[in-house]
């Protein structure tokens, strides 16, 4: 199974905000400098992740976004799903060949194979993530790095 791109970008943003966005709310341009990630498909991505409830925006000066519940609370399944839909959507088999009936395909599989991905999205969360990448040495921002304008 591949992840789509707007799937890697959103893991991305969202892991970028939790880990770096401690201190207040973070704007979308200074994660996709973080991450390399185009601003303009970021801010499109950070839309559906906003409507999906898992980040709250902040507009004005010092505004940004910042997460809308705990990082432990948040799973890559939620992600996944804010920017693509319901992943049972995404794996379902197309139409057999020519709109007629294959018996001998296992249709009983994709249910059980939507579970099992399911199970193993919901079982890595935001803040399993950034313990992963504090034990690894990935440097936080600091409110002293950040960039303000006037």
């Amino acid at each position: 199974m591949r992840l789509s791109l707007q799937s890697q970008y959103a893991i991305c943003g969202m892991f970028d905000l939790a880990y770096h966005g401690e201190e207040g709310p973070v704007q979308v341009r200074v994660i996709g400098e973080r991450q390399r990630i185009p601003r303009r498909f970021l801010e499109q991505i950070f839309q559906r992740l906003r409507k999906a409830g898992l980040v709250r925006g902040k507009r004005g000066p010092g505004g940004g976004y910042v997460l809308a519940r705990g990082a432990a609370q948040v799973t890559l399944l939620d992600i996944i799903e804010a920017v693509e839909g319901p992943l049972g959507d995404s794996l379902a088999p197309g139409p057999p060949p020519r709109d007629r009936e294959v018996p001998e395909r296992p249709t009983f599989l994709w249910p059980d194979l939507t579970g099992r991905i399911q199970g193993a999205l919901q079982e890595v969360s935001l803040a399993s993530l950034c313990r992963q990448a504090a034990e690894a040495g990935v440097e936080r921002a600091s409110a002293e790095s950040r960039v303000w304008h006037i």
